[in-house]
C-alpha cells in the first residue's frame, strides 16, 4: 500500500497535476489540502475516472481537504472535537483497515498573533482526539501539512528560523506531544539526503535554491510502522508549470 499527503493549493488550479500524478505515481490513498473549493465545485466526476472513490469537505477561497482512494471509503470524520469551526481542515477516513487522517494544520502567521495561540489550542485539541482515535484503531495513519518544521535538520537555514512561525519551541512541542502517542514520523525512519524539504516559498527563486522547510508529513502508529518499507519526498510535481508551493510526500507498507 502506497499512501501521499499533498498541499495543492487549490485544486482549481492543480486539478490537472494531481490527475498526471495519479497516473504516474499510483498512489493507493491521497490526502490533498487547501482545496478552496466549495462542495459543489469539487471536482468529483474528474477523480472517479481515474479510479479513485473521494470524499472531501470544503469551503470557499481557504483551507478543505479530501482522500481520495482506491478501495471504498467508510466512517467519515470531518470536525475536530471541541472545536465549533467553520475552516475545513480535518477529513478522518478508514480504508482496507487504515485509519487514514488527513490534516491541515492552522499556519498561526506570526508567534505574536492571536492565530497562533488558536493554533496551539488547535494541536492540543487534536491530540486528544488522535489519542481516542488509537484506542478505536491499530492501523492508524495521519498526513497532511502540518505547518510546522520539526527539527533544524528540516529547515533550509535554522538560525533565521528560529522561535519565528513554523519553527518555535510550542509548535514542535506540541508536535512531539503528537508523537509520544507512539507516532512515527515515517521520512525519519530512513536514513535520508540533507536539506530535503517539501515547501518552498514562492518568492525569491526559493525552490531552485532549496531554500525550503519540511511540513508536510506522514505519521504511523506502531501495528502499521512495523510494515513501513520506505518514505519519500517527490519533488518533482514542484517542477511542473504552475506549480504548489508544496510537493508530494508518500509513505509505502508491505
Amino acid at each position: 500500500m502506497k499512501v501521499a499527503s499533498w498541499n495543492v493549493n487549490s485544486l482549481n488550479v492543480r486539478l490537472p497535476h494531481v490527475l498526471e500524478w495519479l497516473e504516474s505515481a499510483q498512489p493507493d490513498i491521497l490526502g490533498l489540502q487547501e482545496t478552496k473549493l466549495t462542495d459543489e465545485k469539487f471536482p468529483r466526476q474528474a477523480i472517479r475516472e481515474a479510479g479513485y472513490e473521494v470524499v472531501f469537505t470544503g469551503q470557499k477561497t481557504y483551507n478543505g481537504v479530501a482522500v481520495l482512494a482506491r478501495s471504498p471509503i467508510s466512517d467519515v470524520i470531518t470536525d475536530l472535537p471541541g472545536i465549533e469551526d467553520p475552516q475545513r481542515r480535518v477529513l478522518g477516513v478508514t480504508v482496507d483497515g487504515v485509519r487514514f487522517i488527513n490534516l491541515y494544520v492552522p499556519n498561526g502567521k506570526a508567534v505574536d498573533s492571536d492565530k497562533y495561540g488558536y493554533k496551539l489550542d488547535w494541536l492540543k485539541k487534536l491530540r486528544d482526539w488522535l489519542a481516542a482515535e488509537c484506542e478505536r484503531h491499530e492501523r492508524v495513519v495521519v498526513v497532511g501539512d502540518f505547518n510546522i518544521a520539526p527539527t533544524d535538520a528540516d529547515v533550509h537555514d535554522p538560525d533565521a528560523w528560529r522561535d519565528q512561525i513554523l519553527c518555535s519551541a510550542p509548535e514542535r512541542e506540541a508536535l512531539q506531544r503528537l508523537l509520544d502517542l507512539g507516532f512515527t514520523d515515517s521520512f525519519r525512519a530512513f536514513e535520508q539526503p540533507e536539506m530535503a524539504f517539501s515547501w518552498w516559498d514562492y518568492r525569491m527563486n526559493n525552490f531552485k535554491r532549496n531554500r525550503g522547510l519540511r511540513i508536510d508529513l506522514i505519521l504511523t502508529s506502531p501495528a502499521i510502522t512495523a510494515s513501513l518499507q520506505s518514505s519519500t519526498i517527490e519533488r518533482d510535481p514542484r517542477t511542473w508549470e504552475r506549480p504548489s508551493d508544496h510537493t508530494p510526500v508518500a509513505a509505502r507498507f508491505a
